[in-house]
């Protein structure tokens, strides 16, 4: 595997306005907007969980894998978010929330959700899913940690963000109940 080229730098604040996609730029707004604060680090483009070791030990924070999930039916849009090491095993998660077997939602869908792409879904994706058509659903041990750690919407940055303010200032704003899973 070949290594993901970092900035070591760890920044505290929004880079500077038009050097970004305004999807990145937007969620820096925001998160200024609601009084939370972030570590940033830049890197070459985290596809995978695997590519995120590097970054997780230069912010001190697990980058959580995001999945961007459906029902069979392709009427019902989950984000679950978990950490990395843990495995998604379909049927324990439809079991707990009583969905149909859930399977990967495609590409379309989360760019028009959550404004997102494959290999950078985020929480923060949210913000854009102003119609709560995603059901958020977050892993327990996820949920009682510390930090949390995701992507600005672009998987070319990664934060790091006390996950109370993810909770109460972010979900808040955005509206998006958490459910709490068992992984």
């Amino acid at each position: 595997m070949e290594k993901l080229t970092i900035d070591s730098t760890i920044y505290s604040s929004k880079p500077i306005e038009g050097s970004r996609l305004e999807k990145e730029m937007k969620t820096y707004r925001l998160l200024e907007q609601l009084g939370i604060s972030y570590l940033r680090v830049d890197h070459e483009p985290a596809d995978t969980i695997e590519d995120c070791k590097e970054i997780e030990a230069i912010l001190g924070v697990k980058i959580y894998k995001n999945l961007f999930l459906c029902n069979r039916q392709k009427t019902q849009f989950y984000l679950l978010v978990m950490p990395g090491d843990k495995k998604f095993v379909t049927k324990e998660v439809s079991k707990q929330i009583g969905s149909s077997r859930l399977s990967f939602g495609n590409a379309q869908h989360m760019e028009k959700y959550l404004n997102t792409t494959p290999g950078s879904a985020s929480i923060l994706g949210l913000m854009n899913d102003k119609e709560h058509k995603v059901h958020l659903l977050l892993d327990r041990q996820v949920a009682e940690s510390e930090y949390f750690g995701c992507h600005p919407c672009i998987n070319t940055s990664s934060l790091k963000i006390q996950t109370k303010d993810i909770l109460e200032k972010f979900l808040r704003y955005t509206g998006h109940q958490p459910c709490i899973v068992e992984l």
